[in-house]
């Protein structure tokens, strides 16, 4: 409604009935709605619109009533009632009653039958009546027909493929019990790809058709005839994108696995959909394609529709906390950590020195660059910087990352050096650890076993300066380590953020030079110091992910598809020596417990698992251990899948530890513990989330009552892999 604009009966009937449906939409069964005109004296000839509102008192459904069934029980049925289900406070349902909600719901009924192989059950009445001014009763009669089973299939119009291979696809066997769903999911639309439908058009056959029809109905068994139309095989002629104002056509081309003059394979266009969502530009639940086929030539035109979100993320925070000297462990003061950082994923490096380019940043190139700062002043900084090149060459999916960092921890806060009769010499009252490392990895995406598999190589180099800073057994000296390394993963989730089905599995060793295999050292007369100059150990982790989607709810127009997911995880850690003489390195070693993000000074040359429930590497040893071993399952339930503002809830249940050498190492001694969790990403900052865990088993040497034993620990975590074997 605007001013200037003519009041006619139309209008008024049509504001009448747009608040009288939005009020009902809310359960306001008697709401009333009256406009009230009233002549504007100052300015004729206008008028005045009042819109007087009753809405009365929300009506709610009381019970919902089942009759004639013998098959389910009642909560069964009313379990497939999506949104017509009765009002009952503790169980957080609204209970509305909603006239086009119970007709929407109740051919559910039937579908949940017809799953059983009672093909006639039916709702045969439905009835509504008030209990109460403000509450209603549903009483719903079925009638549930007799138990049908499936017979045997011919088939007509293959000559692709014979009847005995459709069969074994089809994988229906006469005696099963009849299931209409389970019979259309084979034919058409299987979630794995194996159906019928999968196989032709998987081969270029877009053209292709196919129908069923029950032949033969004798006694309790059906015979099907299945009509099928192969046409001929298609090939794709363009292949367009729509809807990218920010990322640059090539960077979305080069991951379109359908190509112009080659056969159409709907298996094609599924893995492009997964790999745009993967990039991380695009909202997953807006992601389309649209297939426009011409039979006249026997092409198809592809093309995909996307929407751009927001992909860069910042890091701003300030916070007030404790400064530990490393060599005695007390607390020295206190300080003000602050944090600034910038990652840009989509970045774009040639456009650099382009003045148009920067809207604020140059960008569209499908490039990371990150930037991270981290100080308290002179007792602690650190810088970070790594970038990312996806498509080294711009050929083919090769990646480079180059990476570089410094950081300082300064216990007393007095300078390295400090002048004296001879010179200058190093601070006696300090008490730092100073790092500088770097590295180069390539990346390359794999063929076999799968085009799912990716293999990353590295080589890094790190140099630590201490003095009197005794993190590693040693307080004072340097030491160096060179190590090289090697990923081998598969990865087929669905989505980045909120994955709903496919794994993650990751094989990964980290070496350095054996040194002490041709130094000629012996090693059982040298020091820490002298020891770990040239630290030497071997590193494999080896972890496993699993994501099931567990409800398969539909999305509805304007709604979104909100399934219940869960996410099982299991991970190994082994540190290993190349003599027994060095033993095993006290870089590297896995400390466990808490959220993965402990104090600023706890992640150099330290792996931090994450334990739920017990205190910040409060499982391991002080200097850690070498072995680790970790169990997660989460049930996994979203609030909102809107890429501005991701959220899901979740239920943990997990268990790990770390033993000191492989002769303790046993996998099902474990500390235990579960809880609850929740986790916003929200494009600018990541992903957010705060869990509490209760921990069931006591802490060994532990003085801590309130560490583990049945108590509770509240916990913050800032992205999605930090903290995870």
């Amino acid at each position: 409604m605007v001013k200037e604009k003519v009041v006619t009966d139309f209008m008024i009937g049509s504001i009448k009935n747009t608040v009288h449906d939005y009020y009902l939409d809310k359960g306001y069964y008697f709401n009333t709605v009256e406009v009230i005109q009233t002549k504007d004296t100052l300015r004729i000839p206008h008028t005045i619109l009042n819109i007087k509102v009753t809405k009365g008192q929300k009506v709610r459904i009381k019970d919902v009533n089942i009759y004639g069934n013998t098959v389910f029980k009642d909560w069964q049925l009313r379990h497939k009632l999506e949104d017509s289900k009765a009002f009952r406070w503790y169980f957080l349902k609204s209970g509305k009653y909603l006239e086009e909600n119970l007709h929407k719901d109740l051919p559910a009924i039937a579908e949940k039958y017809n799953s059983k192989g009672y093909r006639d059950a039916r709702v045969v009445k439905d009835t509504v009546y008030f209990v109460a001014p403000n509450r209603v009763a549903i009483d719903i009669t079925v009638d549930e027909g007799h138990r049908y089973y499936f017979g045997n299939f011919k088939w007509f119009g293959n000559t692709k493929y014979r009847s005995g291979q459709l069969d074994t696809i089809l994988n229906i066997r006469p005696g099963e019990v009849f299931d209409q769903s389970k019979l259309e999911q084979k034919l058409f639309m299987n979630p794995n790809g194996y159906d019928i439908s999968s196989l032709y058009l998987d081969d270029g056959y877009l053209f292709f058709q196919v129908n069923e029809q029950e032949s033969n109905v004798h006694n309790d068994t059906i015979d099907f005839d299945v009509l099928m139309y192969e046409g001929k095989q298609a090939t794709i002629n363009k292949v367009t994108v729509k809807g990218n104002d920010k990322t640059n056509d090539h960077v979305i081309y080069r991951e379109i696995r359908t190509k112009p003059g080659q056969l159409f394979r709907r298996s094609d266009i599924i893995r492009t959909n997964r790999e745009l969502a993967q990039l991380g530009y695009f909202d997953p639940e807006k992601l389309n394609v649209v297939p426009t086929p011409n039979a006249a030539d026997g092409t198809v035109d592809i093309e995909y529709t996307v929407e751009e979100k927001p992909s860069d993320q910042i890091e701003l925070s300030g916070g007030w906390g404790g400064r530990s000297n490393a060599s005695s462990g007390t607390q020295t003061g206190l300080g003000i950590i602050g944090t600034l950082g910038v990652t840009f994923n989509n970045f774009s490096a040639k456009n650099i020195f382009k003045k148009e380019a920067w809207r604020p940043l140059p960008s569209g190139d499908g490039q990371r660059l990150s930037l991270r700062a981290q100080t308290n002043g002179i007792y602690y900084q650190s810088y970070n910087f790594s970038f990312t090149e996806p498509w080294l060459g711009g050929k083919k999916p090769n990646s480079l990352t180059v990476s570089a960092f410094h950081s300082l921890f300064n216990s007393t806060g007095a300078t390295k050096y400090v002048n004296t009769d001879a010179g200058k010499v190093i601070n006696p009252d300090r008490s730092s650890m100073s790092i500088i490392g770097g590295s180069v990895g390539l990346g390359k995406r794999l063929k076999w076993p799968d085009n799912f598999f990716n293999m990353y190589a590295h080589i890094s180099y790190n140099y630590y300066d201490l003095i009197k800073y005794n993190v590693f057994g040693f307080s004072s000296g340097y030491a160096n380590d060179l190590n090289f390394g090697v990923n081998i993963s598969r990865n087929s989730i669905d989505a980045p953020i909120y994955p709903k089905s496919g794994s993650n599995f990751v094989l990964s060793g980290q070496f350095t030079p054996p040194y002490s295999s041709f130094n000629g050292k012996d090693y059982t007369n040298l020091t820490d110091e002298q020891r770990y100059k040239f630290i030497e150990y071997q590193k494999y982790k080896i972890t496993a992910e699993w994501f099931t989607q567990l409800t398969n709810k539909k999305a509805a127009e304007g709604k979104e598809a909100r399934n219940l997911v869960l996410r099982t995880k299991v991970g190994y850690g082994f540190l290993g020596y190349y003599q027994k003489a060095v033993g095993f390195s006290p870089f590297e070693r896995f400390y466990m417990g808490g959220s993965g993000i402990s104090g600023f000074q706890n992640f150099v040359a330290r792996e931090i698992i994450a334990l739920r429930g017990y205190k910040d590497n409060s499982v391991s040893s002080s200097f850690g251990d070498p072995i680790c071993a970790r169990y997660t399952m989460e049930l996994r339930y979203p609030v909102s899948l809107n890429p501005q503002a991701t959220i899901f809830v979740l239920g943990f249940a997990e268990a790990g530890n770390t033993w000191a050498n492989f002769k303790t190492f046993n996998p099902f001694q474990v500390k235990r513990s579960a809880g609850v969790g929740l986790r916003v990403f929200l494009p600018m900052f990541g992903l957010l989330g705060i869990d509490y865990g209760w921990g069931f088993d006591k802490i060994p040497g532990s003085t801590d009552a309130s560490n583990g034993n049945g108590k509770g620990q509240f916990h913050f975590t800032i992205g999605g892999t930090l903290g995870e074997l």
